[in-house]
């Protein structure tokens, strides 16, 4: 095993002795990775985890779980897992018996039954159904299964009437494809046909047209419809069938939050002339634009965040007449929206709780709250489905706490009255909720940000320090944090006596587009600074002394805590860091890191090198630091972020003497999970792990070399 050339921007920096487990499925590599699964198995593993594991699974599998629907025609459609169906039943019923009692589920894919027919280890994800001509039937759709649960997926048509997959029709194998339909005989594709059709970030720069009939090798000939240069994230094309709104767009996704519209006139492909960090949407005749940043137009400033509306044929003429429909507010922001047939649902958070606004186009944009937002709770609402003559102004509505399990209701928009929207279904809870309640807090961070947090716990707690709490936070993408009922963390956490605490911390979206971007690449300290300000605050509150205190986070979260590891050791007494980003000098080569690099900045441009090992845990670690417990996990089949950087991180850890605990599912994708009895078992796991480590469960050490 020999060390590879470093890039001279970065080639003062320490030789890396574990480039050799950057061999996802090597042989030397998943032996280290098998070792060390026997070893955190054997040591984590004992009847009161399985006790442990086998309640969260019950919630998991629970049949009196809301079964989420989607709305096509007159079916309401479903992905179901349980255990008797650990990988899933695509299925439909009708809208009278899902509201009745016992409801008849009409099946259209067993994917357990299919893996063994094929003898295969499919996991479901997802379909993409064909909107028929008006007054017609849902017939064709494309299925995605995805061979370990990773990002890259195989495409199959499906005849929603025979309920087979179809004979001779489109079959793409697995890649990282993008697709949609053009009509019952055509897909636009974008897919990896060689050399050249793929970006640097893994995704398809070209998207071609794919005729029923053609062989898919054909398309590595033909002329793209649409793409878009190799250092760009991504490129695609979709079709919108609406009657009176037919029309293509093309997008060109330079980064995360940089990309270019195209409206399809003719032949041609004419820019839809904003910034490119604005948010596109096109409904019917209206163009909805809102900016990441703030946007001078014709001498008016529009805030970051603001949400403008302007008549699309109007814009692309060149008028400028922009109208605002919602302008954000230092403690409320817009989250998203969605289009009934007549109406704009506009999703809100007021200090992370939500609002709901609906406005009404025909007349002159009036807007009116919803109310159905009780505080601190998360309340969603959406089309149920905009293009029914018959329902379209049918909403969902799904409302959500940290003690208040999952329940969704539908109502109508309806002008002349605001009737409230009726109880479809209402999930069970798998806790007393009665025992606990639910607190916000705010810590300031080091440059005096107010931060919020919510805090879960016993009613009437002790303030000693003693609490074994755990953190839990995100801090990146726009992402919100926002609450949610998990009886999963009820029965693994809550029950136990532990308090639940997550942080709303800068680079997420609480706050809309501002408080992502002050956590930028230079800035990224922020974020950091953010969460231990809320670990700080827990720890003066009397709620837990650093040895009772625990931070999870995963993927970006995962990036977050090795933060906390590295830089604020002194702050938590156990670290459980999933699918996580740990090497920023090598991120972008890794997976899909390269899609990142607006997030975090680019590790080959030597001035952002020099923010960027700032917080690249893996190059933070300091021989005789003590640092808190650490569990670090992840999946094999991880294609987006990868397994190799925790893998690295954990061998690091080990030669330096630092205690460390390690595991890698073998399947699971980036959730590290693909089915429930996987999900199960990483989610309890990483509550045991920190819940020993938190209450002094461990006799003989934690682990390492």
């Amino acid at each position: 095993m020999t060390d590879a050339a470093l890039p001279p921007s970065i080639s003062e920096q320490p030789r890396d002795e574990f480039l050799w487990l950057e061999d996802i499925h090597g042989d030397d590599a998943m032996a280290w990775v098998r070792e060390r699964n026997e070893r955190t198995d054997a040591a984590l593993v004992n009847p009161a985890y399985t006790a442990l594991e086998a309640k969260v699974l019950e919630v998991l599998d629970s049949k009196d779980r809301i079964p989420m629907v989607t709305k096509r025609g007159n079916w309401y459609y479903n992905f179901w897992r349980d255990e008797a169906n650990p990988r899933g039943l695509w299925r439909r019923t009708s809208w009278e018996s899902y509201t009745g009692g016992d409801t008849a589920w009409e099946v259209l894919l067993d994917v357990d039954a299919l893996c063994v027919a094929e003898d295969a280890e499919w996991m479901w994800a997802g379909a993409s159904l064909l909107r028929p001509a008006p007054g017609g039937e849902y017939r064709q759709a494309m299925v995605a299964l995805s061979p370990d649960g990773g990002d890259a997926v195989a495409y199959r048509e499906f005849d929603l009437a025979t309920l087979g997959f179809v004979q001779g029709g489109f079959d793409l194998p697995t890649a990282k494809t993008r697709l949609g339909w053009l009509d019952a005989d055509t897909l636009y594709v974008g897919t990896d046909t060689g050399e050249g059709s793929m970006t640097a970030s893994s995704y398809p720069a070209a998207t071609r047209v794919l005729h029923r009939g053609e062989p898919l090798a054909a398309l590595a000939s033909k002329e793209p419809l649409f793409s878009v240069p190799l250092d760009h994230l991504s490129g695609g094309v979709s079709h919108s069938s609406t009657p009176g709104f037919e029309r293509d767009v093309a997008y060109d996704v330079l980064d995360f939050f940089n990309t270019r519209s195209y409206l399809r006139v003719g032949d041609e492909w004419v820019h839809i002339d904003v910034p490119d960090d604005m948010s596109v949407s096109l409904h019917h005749e209206w163009l909805l634009l809102r900016p990441r940043t703030d946007w001078t137009v014709g001498g008016v400033l529009y805030a970051a965040g603001t949400l403008l509306a302007v008549e699309l044929d109007a814009f692309m003429a060149g008028g400028r007449e922009l109208r605002t429909i919602f302008a954000p507010t230092p403690t409320q922001s817009l989250q998203s929206w969605s289009w009934t047939q007549d109406f704009l649902l506009l999703n809100l958070l007021s200090d992370v709780s939500s609002k709901i606004l609906v406005l009404d186009p025909s007349a002159e944009w009036a807007a009116a709250e919803l109310d159905a937002c009780p505080p601190l709770h998360s309340v969603d609402a959406y089309a149920v489905d905009d293009e029914d003559p018959e329902s379209g102004n049918d909403y969902w509505l799904l409302t959500s706490g940290f003690l208040t399990p999952t329940t969704v209701y539908r109502g109508t928009l309806d002008p002349r009255e605001r009737a409230p929207a009726a109880l479809v279904r209402e999930a069970p809870s798998f806790f007393n909720a009665d025992n606990y309640s639910v607190e916000q807090h705010f810590a300031t961070s080091a440059d005096g940000t107010r931060v919020p947090y919510f805090q879960v716990g016993p009613k009437n707690l002790v303030l000693d320090g003693a609490n074994p709490t755990l953190l839990s936070g995100y801090g990146g993408f726009e992402v919100s944090r926002t609450p949610a009922y998990s009886g999963a963390v009820g029965r693994s956490w809550l029950e136990r006596g532990g308090v639940f605490v997550v942080a709303n911390i800068r680079g997420g979206g609480e706050y809309g587009p501002a408080w992502h971007t002050a956590a930028l690449q230079e800035n990224r300290h922020r974020a950091y600074e953010d969460f231990a300000a809320v670990a700080r605050d827990l720890s003066a509150r009397g709620v837990a002394a650093p040895a009772a205190l625990g931070c999870a986070g995963g993927s970006n979260g995962g990036l977050l805590v090795g933060n906390m590891l590295t830089h604020y050791p002194e702050l938590f007494g156990a670290v459980s860091c999933g699918v996580p980003l740990l090497d920023m000098r090598r991120y972008t080569k890794l997976s899909a890191g390269a899609s990142w690099i607006a997030e975090y900045g680019d590790p080959d441009v030597p001035e952002q090198w020099e923010f960027i090992k700032t917080f690249s845990p893996y190059h933070l670690l300091r021989p005789g630091t003590r640092y808190p417990a650490t569990f670090i996990w992840t999946a094999t089949s991880d294609d987006r972020v990868g397994p190799v950087q925790a893998r690295k991180m954990a061998a690091r850890m080990e030669s330096m003497g630092i205690p460390v605990w390690f595991h890698e599912a073998l399947e699971g994708g980036h959730a590290g999970a693909g089915n429930n009895e996987q999900a199960a078992r990483l989610h309890t796991a990483s509550h045991e792990f920190l819940w020993r480590a938190l209450t002094g469960g461990f006799e003989k050490g934690l682990g390492g070399s």
